[in-house]
């Protein structure tokens, strides 16, 4: 990926100051699968956080055990992004 790209992209999104505006700017960017998919990852790192098992993790949100092990993964070894969960 274009790291300015990202930038423009975290930019415009630090500028939105409503939570209507993030969302309708979100849902013009991203297909429902791609919102519903970030939103999941969201969930699995607020579960993992909470200590809840990587399997019940996966049970709970429908989602692979190989998805969950990824975000157990983030917060293990990346977590700076993370910490305002």
């Amino acid at each position: 990926m274009h790291n300015q790209h990202i930038a423009e992209l975290v930019k415009i999104i630090g500028s939105l100051k409503k939570n209507d505006a993030i969302l309708a700017f979100l849902k013009n960017i991203l297909t429902p699968a791609e919102l519903d998919e970030i939103a999941t990852r969201l969930q699995i790192f607020k579960l993992l956080k909470q200590g809840v098992p990587q399997r019940e993790v996966a049970e709970t949100l429908g989602v692979g055990i190989a998805t969950v092990s990824r975000g157990a993964r983030e917060l293990k070894y990346a977590p700076q992004g993370l910490k305002n969960l």
